[in-house]
């Protein structure tokens, strides 16, 4: 295959994250309504503050703004897991992070797929969180050896998509034609199918035990149970929400409102309740949801473990899971145990809390070669020569994704599982070890430092 022929990862990437939506938008008609409140709202938010429009403007987002976009799906088998790998390869996306989930009581641990490098990222920053059911956490022997069974006998990728896959690894890459084919054989393995695999009463033991376990085991396919847009101001969102007919959950999950936002916030609204076939008998099902998120600066380690202290030390005086009764006492707790992280970028980065991107300014381009032109980071950033942005949080929080699983499976859908995080487990299934966020943030921001010298003192 010559090399002119074969279509960029980024390409490919972006037009299957457009049919997922297109493909989404059909099968859950509320989406569109949810897309249509994001834009509306961040039209508002980026009219009202020119600051955060031109911080956009500085770093690229704004021209990926409307294409933001993440799904999640759930995997039942080490081979769904090794195979979704190599699918998401050939659209340039790798695993980075591991969540266990466990310990909120949700049978799963994940990895989230995404492409890695900034300018990857700003091409099509699409994502997906990809949980694998831990089947050995089902306690009842013959409930597991049956879910063991129902997994083994399904095929969730056509034979069209694992050619392409192979063709791609073999030649490096797609060509134009091959590139269009190979979406749509993918999405086949994404799409909903409103016919299950298992008796009503199989499927009430599987969901006795966990819904998300028949939510696995029950179907054809890990149909993608949402797509994330990206909003601006997720609490202005979250407000107007049931003016449009749609219910959101009580909380928004991750920190609370802040001028300078950090990490992941995310709201949703409830799961649908939607017609299902068993084999035996029509019923219902409810999994998809539609989910908005706002995105804020990556934390360092250290800004982590302020986070992770924070966060806990408001949970553990509400001493509940977050819900619809208690949701204005854990906004105000949050609010009160946050006001000890620093809410200007300013302090974040001097306190080495945050990871940013260092631009280089047209004042700094036109001293270059001269003798007031100052030699060190910081100094280029006092004389104004450099701008510094956040780098924005790619990935995503174990809590929030917890909570949003709970909180979209209803409270009774909790188990207690030990915590036994198995990174070394979901690595062998996977066929390679995971990618630490915290590492590629950090090259990322020193690549921009890099550049920023080489621009200004080479």
């Amino acid at each position: 295959m010559p090399t002119a022929a074969r279509v960029s990862p980024d390409e490919i990437r972006k037009g299957f994250s457009k049919a997922m939506s297109d493909m989404y938008r059909d099968e859950v008609p509320l989406y569109g309504a949810l897309m249509a409140l994001v834009a509306e709202t961040n039209t508002r938010v980026l009219d009202s503050e020119p600051d955060l429009a031109q911080q956009l403007q500085r770093t690229g987002e704004i021209q990926r703004l409307d294409m933001e976009r993440h799904g999640a799906i759930r995997l039942g088998t080490a081979y769904e897991l090794a195979t979704i790998g190599r699918l998401f390869a050939v659209m340039g996306m790798q695993p980075v992070g591991y969540y266990d989930l466990t310990p909120a009581g949700v049978p799963v641990h994940s990895t989230a797929f995404r492409a890695v490098h900034e300018q990857a990222l700003q091409a099509s920053p699409f994502r997906v969180f990809t949980s694998l059911l831990r089947l050995e956490l089902i306690e009842n022997p013959e409930l597991r050896a049956f879910a063991e069974t129902a997994l083994a006998k399904r095929a969730i990728f056509t034979p069209g998509a694992l050619a392409l896959i192979e063709q791609a690894e073999q030649h490096g890459g797609l060509n134009a034609a091959d590139a269009a084919e190979f979406i749509r054989q993918a999405l086949e393995t994404f799409r909903w199918h409103p016919t299950a695999t298992v008796t009503s009463a199989q499927y009430r033991q599987l969901s006795d035990q966990h819904r998300l376990i028949a939510d696995v085991v029950a179907f054809k396919g890990p149909h993608i149970n949402h797509l994330t847009p990206r909003t601006l101001d997720i609490d202005q969102v979250q407000a107007a929400m049931p003016g449009k007919g749609i219910t959101p959950k009580a909380v928004i999950e991750g920190p609370p409102r802040r001028h300078c936002p950090i990490l992941l916030r995310q709201t949703s609204f409830k799961a649908l309740d939607e017609p299902i076939a068993f084999t035996d008998a029509q019923g219902s099902h409810s999994a998809r949801f539609g989910e908005i998120e706002q995105r804020g600066v990556a934390l360092t380690p250290k800004g982590r473990a302020l986070y992770d202290q924070l966060l806990n030390a408001a949970r553990d005086e509400l001493g509940a899971f977050p819900n619809e009764d208690n949701a204005a006492r854990y906004t105000q707790l949050m609010e009160q145990h946050f006001e000890a992280f620093p809410d200007t970028y300013a302090q974040m980065r001097e306190q080495g809390l945050a990871y940013f991107r260092y631009f280089p300014t047209a004042q700094g381009l036109a001293a270059r070669g001269t003798a007031e032109q100052p030699r060190t980071v910081d100094g280029l950033i006092a004389a104004g020569h450099v701008a510094v942005e956040p780098l924005v949080y790619e990935d995503f929080l174990p809590v929030s994704a917890a909570g949003i699983f709970q909180s979209n499976l209803g409270d009774a859908a909790q188990s207690h599982y030990a915590v036994n995080s198995n990174q070394a487990e979901f690595e062998k299934a996977l066929g390679r070890p995971t990618i630490d966020e915290l590492k590629l943030y950090g090259k990322t921001q020193q690549r921009s430092v890099d550049e920023c010298t080489q621009a200004l003192l080479a």
